[in-house]
C-alpha cells in the first residue's frame, strides 16, 4: 500500500501514539480507525438531522412511514 506524509501538531501526534500503544496497534492502523470512526460519526449525525427534519413535517413523516411499511421485509419472528 502506498503511503504519504501528513503534518499534525505534536499534541495530536502524542495522543495518536498513546491510542496506538493502548491498542497494541500501529500508528497507521490507529489513524485509519480514527478516520473510519469520524466518517461513521458524521454519517450518523447527517442521518439524525435528516430524520429530525422529516419528522418536523407531519405529512412528510406520515408518507415516509407508509413507504417504509410497504418496503419492509418480515423477519418471521412474530
Amino acid at each position: 500500500m502506498a503511503t504519504t506524509t501528513i503534518r499534525i501538531d505534536t499534541d495530536t501526534h502524542a495522543r495518536l501514539v498513546e491510542l496506538s500503544d493502548a491498542a497494541d496497534a500501529s500508528l497507521i492502523d490507529t489513524v485509519r480507525d480514527a478516520v473510519e470512526a469520524l466518517r461513521r460519526q458524521r454519517f450518523a449525525r447527517r442521518v439524525t438531522a435528516e430524520i429530525a427534519e422529516l419528522r418536523s413535517d407531519p405529512e412528510a413523516w406520515a408518507s415516509y412511514l407508509t413507504e417504509a411499511e410497504g418496503t419492509s421485509v418480515p423477519d418471521g419472528l412474530g
